[in-house]
Formats: C-alpha cells, sequence, structure tokens
C-alpha cells in the first residue's frame, strides 16, 4: 500500500501563527486511547475516581509545582477524558527547570504542558498495571483559546456540569456510533 499525502496527513487543529505559550486562558480536553473508561465511572452525575482517576489528579495538580508559568481553573476527570482551564501567566523565570527539548512542542507553551502532563500520567499509569509502553492517551488533544470573561464563564460551566452530562456526553462510549 502507498502512502496518499492527502489521506495520510495529519491536520493540526491549532491556529496558524498564534503563539500558543503567551499568556492567556486555555480550554484543553485530553482523551484516553480508543476512548477506553480508565479513570473511573460516573454515578449519579458524579465522578467517582479509581486508582487511575487519581493519578490524572496527582499530576494535574502537580503540574503548577513543576511549571511556574502556568495556573489552573476548573478541570474536571471524566471516565475516558479530562477537560481542564490552563492559564499561561506572564513569567520572567528564565530557565524552566527541565531539559531543553531538540523538537516538539515550544517551551513554557500548552503543548509542552500537555506534553509534560500526559508523559507523566501515562508513566505512572503503566507503572501500575504493568503494562510498559502501552499508550494511555490518544493523539494530540483538544483546546481552544479563551477570548474573553463571558467565554470563560460558559468553559467554567461547562466543566462544572460535565458529570451531570454524561449520558449524552459524545466522549461515553454508550454514545459512539460505530
Amino acid at each position: 500500500m502507498t502512502h496518499d499525502l492527502k489521506k495520510h496527513h495529519r491536520r493540526s487543529i491549532r491556529l496558524k501563527d498564534y503563539d500558543y505559550s503567551q499568556s492567556g486562558a486555555y480550554f484543553i480536553t485530553i482523551c484516553t486511547y480508543n476512548k477506553e473508561c480508565l479513570f473511573g465511572e460516573i454515578v449519579d452525575s458524579q465522578t467517582h475516581l479509581n486508582k487511575f482517576g487519581w493519578v490524572i489528579s496527582e499530576e494535574w495538580l502537580r503540574s503548577i509545582k513543576l511549571r511556574q508559568e502556568i495556573e489552573l481553573d476548573e478541570f474536571v476527570i471524566m471516565p475516558n477524558h479530562i477537560h481542564g482551564i490552563v492559564i499561561i501567566i506572564e513569567s520572567n523565570v528564565g530557565a524552566t527547570g527541565r531539559s531543553p527539548l531538540l523538537k516538539g512542542p515550544k517551551p513554557k507553551s500548552i503543548g509542552a504542558f500537555v506534553a509534560g502532563f500526559k508523559s507523566a500520567v501515562t508513566k505512572r499509569i503503566n507503572s501500575i498495571r504493568g503494562t510498559p509502553g502501552m499508550p494511555v492517551w490518544q493523539r494530540n488533544y483538544y483546546e481552544h483559546i479563551i477570548r474573553n470573561e463571558r467565554d470563560l464563564d460558559e468553559i467554567r460551566q461547562y466543566v462544572i456540569n460535565n458529570p451531570l452530562k454524561w449520558e449524552l456526553d459524545t466522549e461515553n462510549p454508550k454514545n459512539i456510533k460505530t
């Protein structure tokens, strides 16, 4: 089979020429590999995390200790994805305290944050379940640049109310059409 560039080309959902390391608020969603419900379950419209879900929570919150350039706002861990608001703040911190990347996302950017978070979570979950090298996350992630207070308030409500809407959620495996 030959490689068809039009068919097999991964298109970026990122805004062309936008600097994702600039100050601002970003809404991100990261989904599990094959949308596997790996982090817990929704019971009576509330998230009940399992041990992998607690890893997600710990690593998410640990991010602000590792990255002085970010603040965290609302977030919710769902059975097979996480939604969160990440704020990049003005930072004159200089060195990042992390190894320089030869290739990959720009340091101190949303991409660098997501890459580090996904890597830390994957390593811990695979250690717990004894599956080194197994994927935990799907490739890429969804992001939305939050442009104003109204947008921020609407996204906060979406995040907070996400467990209430799990039965209708397009990420719920029960709702995925094959």
